[in-house]
């Protein structure tokens, strides 16, 4: 009996079987049994999602307003990537349980593991943050504060992408078989949610490279986003249909609209601040859409059977070497 029959007979007893096989089944296992358990991460891990993304994409937007002589957009920039550098830990950390759970993951590097590599991502970028946007507001400390910003500003995409490598590294048949297309997605949601936060805290007329940032974040992520749903098959489901796809268009749909409105109306002080709240709320919900798809993925052996068997018969039907 394989893995996508049912008890007690095979899995041509489903309606495609006795139709004459005109139609492949659905893959099956024991009385509907998952394959897999759920993801145990905490909603706060989606949340993390977001302002990670966001605190890594504000550090290069901040340091290059800095050298183009941009203060002000840069000021924004950077208590933007501070105030998501400090949130994040608290989100780990309320995931985990204890803070002690988080310091545990310092005690080795492990280059191999994306969630040893990520945390200490984080917390090197974090220190380097808060030291450029010290000096940035304060004018000290001058040195440290200028090797925090370059630090942060070569660190920021890593904390922007580590996190769609953490969850295509895992089983969850969603997220693992969309390991081409998620590291694209958080880079560009993250760089539209930056530069949106930055237009929204920095009057119009010093906004225009944020301006440009969340258009093109917008846009890229757009694109991404589609290829995401529409390229992974029967695997892709849960980022079209559920509570996944339904985030998933909110996002699209709120992100869209944004970026239309900066477009068209940022240069005015009402039309930015709408069009960068629509934007955000549109990268959060994308976020949310991506998280929950992984949980419905897990649950419905489909997802899990199907892709395997895919790849059996990719290989010739022959079942691959067992390890040694």
């Amino acid at each position: 009996m394989t893995a996508g029959e049912a008890p007690g007979g095979s899995a041509a007893r489903s309606p495609a079987g006795r139709a004459g096989g005109s139609a492949p089944s659905r893959p099956r296992t024991y009385y509907g049994t998952a394959v897999l358990k759920e993801p145990v991460w905490s909603p706060e891990i989606a949340l993390y999602f977001f302002t990670g993304g966001l605190a890594g994409a504000s550090a290069p937007l901040a340091l290059a307003s800095e050298l183009a002589g941009n203060r002000r957009l840069a000021r924004s920039a950077w208590l933007v990537a501070l105030a998501g550098v400090a949130v994040s830990p608290a989100l780990l950390i309320k995931d985990l349980g204890r803070p002690s759970r988080f310091l545990n993951m310092l005690r080795v590097f492990k280059v191999t593991s994306p969630m040893s590599v990520g945390t200490w991502i984080l917390s090197a970028d974090g220190g380097a943050i808060t030291l450029a946007t010290a000096r940035q507001l304060f004018g000290r400390p001058r040195r440290l504060g200028l090797a925090g910003a370059a630090g942060a500003a070569a660190l920021g995409p890593a904390l922007s992408t580590y996190t769609a490598v953490l969850i295509a590294d895992t089983a969850v048949p969603a997220w693992h078989e969309a390991h081409r297309h998620l590291p694209f997605v958080f880079a560009a949601s993250a760089a539209g949610s930056a530069g949106s936060a930055a237009v929204l805290l920095t009057p119009p007329a010093e906004a225009g490279p944020a301006r440009r940032l969340a258009l093109l974040g917008s846009v890229a992520e757009l694109v991404a986003s589609q290829l995401l749903t529409h390229r992974l098959g029967e695997v892709g489901r849960p980022y079209r249909e559920g509570e996944g796809g339904r985030f998933l268009k909110l996002g699209e749909a709120l992100t869209a609209a944004g970026a239309a409105l900066i477009a068209a109306r940022g240069h005015e002080r009402p039309g930015a601040t709408a069009g960068a709240v629509l934007s955000l709320a549109g990268a959060m919900a994308a976020r949310w859409g991506i998280f929950r798809a992984g949980f419905a993925s897990s649950s419905d052996p489909a997802y899990v059977v199907g892709p395997q068997r895919e790849r059996l018969e990719a290989r010739g039907g022959r079942p691959s070497a067992p390890p040694r």
